[in-house]
């Protein structure tokens, strides 16, 4: 049920215009957090109050709902309104952060006295930037009715249908997770800046168990727009890795060829942007570092067939840098920093880092923001038809509890999950062992031989399924 209710905080957020009850409601499409004009509105009347050398005002609005289910049965269900600010205040290289969610004019007031005061007090910081001024985005469309409106009917309905094709297939114990959101964030400074962006997200998984703990399968999708989403297609697809994987047969630890489906090549991919900081190659500690000093850009580091983008405008996300997100964030001076289309590999060949403005008026270069979203290009061809056309592979359906090993050659550790399974002759043969991984994204797309079309996997990816001819299993694990 919907247990949490915050549209308090946004009437009060906009009653300092004076606005009537039709003008508070948003416009019917977008209909939950603030408007651009409400944005506007409180980011003006938070700014006005301040004496501070500069003031930042970060504004997330909103809901955000979930339903939850474990073993045949819906577990927790949930949704909540809500408007927060942070508010940043400068006095020279010292800055400081209040997070508020109340709105009437003494407790902003006090929100930005309290900013400020912190602010004298905070030690200074010599890398800190000027505030960006007004700055010029591209429209990047991202909000959808059909995500906005799944209300807890709509996901209990989802659920249901996961339990009751767990029931009837015999055996199997249905868990999933529904989680979407939609709302607006917004940044203001002192400096003349505003950048606005609505947008709705959602992320659905579901695991299949069979009843004797020997199988499990997964499947799931995420994205901005819920029409066209066929859950049911979802449902059946972890039944059949369920059932498929149960009784798995051992296989020892070792390097083989490897199809990764486009969850765990999703994986892998966002831990090599993670890792494509200018800073660090620059100083020598990440990959990307060339031998003699500055960085690896214009040289070939994966299999040609890799191309590895981001754009904003494609994936409906914010076209400007922002902490702002449900979940919170950070105070970082590339606020509102605008974000166009970025390749970062093209065939192969490293093309570009980000660079923090910080970072880029050292080295002389034009800043480039932090990879939000990320496309990865692919081939004319399905995974079905990717694993015809193998002849021998571990498929791996995901990875999971991935963690750092070597920064300097984006070495990562994790386990596989919720079926893998052997090719042979390209069909798939018989279930096999998980195993615990020790690779680098940049070694397995190195080895890279065939993909597939590349597909949306969440709200910031989309990427094809892969195989590669080596991927390193270090070692057999237990997970089911």
């Amino acid at each position: 049920m919907e247990t949490i209710r915050r549209r308090d905080a946004i009437r009060r957020a906009v009653r300092g215009r004076g606005l009537s009850p039709a003008d508070r409601l948003s416009p019917p499409e977008q209909a939950f957090g603030l408007t651009e004009e409400q944005a506007r509105d409180l980011a003006h009347r938070i700014l006005s109050r301040s004496g501070a050398d500069g003031l930042e005002v970060e504004l997330e609005s909103g809901r955000r709902s979930n339903t939850r289910y474990a073993v045949n049965r819906v577990t927790t269900a949930g949704s909540s309104d809500d408007l927060s600010v942070r508010i940043t205040a400068r006095f020279g290289n010292r800055a400081a952060t209040v997070t508020t969610n109340r709105f009437d004019d003494e407790s902003l007031t006090a929100a930005v006295r309290g900013a400020e005061r912190l602010a004298r007090l905070a030690p200074e910081n010599d890398e800190r930037m000027p505030l960006l001024g007004r700055q010029t985005y591209a429209e990047a469309p991202g909000y959808y009715a059909s995500t906005a409106d799944l209300d807890a009917a709509s996901r209990a309905g989802v659920a249901a249908s996961a339990i009751s094709a767990a029931r009837e297939s015999g055996g199997l114990d249905a868990a999933g997770f529904l989680e979407c959101s939609a709302g607006s964030t917004a940044l203001a400074n002192s400096a003349g800046l505003f950048a606005f962006h609505a947008a709705t997200d959602f992320d659905y998984s579901v695991t299949m168990r069979t009843d004797d703990g020997t199988g499990s399968g997964w499947a799931g999708s995420g994205g901005r727009q819920w029409a066209g989403v066929d859950s049911e297609a979802l449902h059946a697809r972890a039944i059949e890795k369920a059932v498929l994987s149960r009784d798995p047969r051992p296989l020892e630890p070792g390097k083989y060829p490897v199809v990764l489906e486009p969850r765990a090549v999703a994986d892998l991919v966002e831990l090599l942007a993670f890792s494509l900081s200018a800073r660090a190659a620059d100083e020598g500690r990440s990959a990307f570092a060339a031998g003699g000093g500055g960085t690896r850009i214009g040289e070939q580091i994966v299999d040609s067939r890799v191309t590895l983008l981001s754009d904003p405008v494609e994936m409906g996300a914010a076209p400007f840098s922002s902490p702002v997100g449900f979940g919170g964030g950070f105070v970082s001076d590339d606020n509102g920093l605008p974000l166009g289309q970025q390749v970062w590999i093209e065939d192969g060949v490293l093309k570009s880092l980000f660079y923090s403005r910080y970072w880029a008026e050292r080295q002389g270069v034009r800043p480039v923001g932090f990879p939000s979203t990320l496309i990865m290009q692919g081939e004319d061809r399905s995974l079905e038809e990717l694993i015809a056309s193998t002849e021998r592979a571990v498929l791996v359906t995901r990875l999971w509890y991935i963690r750092s090993i070597d920064p300097r050659t984006v070495a990562f550790t994790g386990l596989t999950r919720d079926g893998n399974f052997l090719i042979e002759g390209g069909r798939i043969s018989h279930p096999v062992n998980n195993f615990r991984w020790n690779d680098s994204p940049l070694s397995v797309l190195s080895h890279l031989e065939a993909l597939s079309r590349p597909e949306r996997v969440s709200v910031t990816r989309k990427v094809p399924a892969l195989r590669a001819g080596e991927f390193n299993f270090s070692s057999v694990s237990e997970a089911v």
